[in-house]
């Protein structure tokens, strides 16, 4: 696994700040856009308001922005925050308005 909280080098993790928010089990669908890619189709899971798990087919760079979109929503900005083979995690710039999130949990969910 290639994490950004790694230490100096050493490889030995950090330890990980309680997450802000839960996570919630949901399995979809988004569009995704790399820069200098073309949009693209992957899963989706576990979402919480400040990010979520992705599948992706191209392995990204760790700390690359990427953008996220869910039918009907705008465009979120995110980055990589780490890498297990063909599942990445990523983490929004700013965390999605508790309301938007319960609407995308209720039609996703």
């Amino acid at each position: 696994m290639t994490k950004r909280d790694l230490d100096g080098g050493f490889g030995k993790p950090k330890v990980q700040a309680a997450r802000k928010s839960a996570r919630v089990p949901i399995k979809a669908m988004v569009k995704l856009r790399r820069r200098g890619h073309h949009n693209f189709t992957v899963k989706v899971y576990d979402l919480s308001r400040e990010g979520c798990k992705l599948e992706f087919l191209e392995k990204p760079q760790l700390d690359e922005t990427v953008w996220v979109k869910f039918e009907g929503l705008e465009l979120l900005m995110a980055t990589v925050c780490w890498i297990e083979e063909q599942t990445v995690g990523v983490e929004f710039e700013r965390p999605i308005h508790s309301a938007v999130f319960d609407h995308i949990v209720g039609r996703l969910g």
